[in-house]
């Protein structure tokens, strides 16, 4: 489910509003947004894949057949997230070095359709909520419009210079990350707790930051920036 809007102008400064990004899950922010702790468990469970890579030729299939990759929204199975603007991601003011920066200066923002044109080249419609694309990065774009909210995850997910749409990169990510043995879930484009509990296994085993969201070092080391 995807739509676009074309935004007319490209924003000066784009650090700037992509730290001040919309918003945050209220209701599921403590639980969606901390490293799992069952991660943990499966990077315990996962050890002996320490330093272990994906195969080169494994991740441009699995691109190659994600290239039309649409996310559907499932409140049922991966609750979506509130806005709440006094949201901040969880553990981020632990994470150091500059590719951590955006998630720990991302905060909820609300702003209305006529904003985000004038800010941003890319708002699309992905899995039913609408995100708008930044300096490498796609953004819940809260407030966009009352009827498209549905986000699984608030916060920046890594995508690279090419602009790949998030479902996208998630779908590609979980796949890989399924046949390395760290996901155990469906391959559906949502950065959900299932998704996130096998990134943090994975970040843990290659000596990563434990984020447990996609960011620039995680999708580097799984070959897909």
């Amino acid at each position: 489910m995807k739509g676009q809007a074309a935004a007319p102008k490209t924003s000066t400064n784009p650090e700037a509003p992509a730290a001040g990004a919309a918003g945050a899950g209220a209701a599921g922010a403590g639980a969606a947004s901390s490293v799992p702790a069952a991660g943990q468990q499966n990077a315990q469970a996962n050890a002996g894949a320490k330093a272990k890579k994906p195969d080169p030729q494994q991740v441009q299939q699995i691109k190659t057949q994600h290239a039309n990759f649409r996310a559907q929204p499932k409140p049922q199975q991966v609750p979506p997230v509130t806005y709440n603007q006094n949201y901040r991601i969880q553990g981020s003011d632990r994470w150091q070095g500059q590719h951590y920066q955006v998630f720990r200066s991302y905060h909820p923002e609300w702003h209305d359709q006529g904003w985000y044109h004038s800010h941003y080249n890319r708002v699309e419609l992905i899995g039913g909520g609408y995100y708008f694309f930044n300096n490498g990065y796609w953004f819940p774009a809260w407030g966009y419009s009352p009827s498209a909210q549905y986000y699984a995850y608030d916060g920046p997910i890594y995508a690279g210079q090419r602009a790949e749409p998030p479902d996208k990169v998630i779908a590609d990510v979980q796949a890989v990350l399924q046949q390395m043995g760290y996901y155990r879930g469906e391959v559906d484009g949502l950065l959900g707790p299932m998704t996130r509990e096998a990134l943090t296994a994975y970040q843990a085993d290659q000596g990563l930051t434990t984020t447990a969201v996609i960011d620039e070092p995680t999708l580097d080391s799984l070959g897909m920036s």
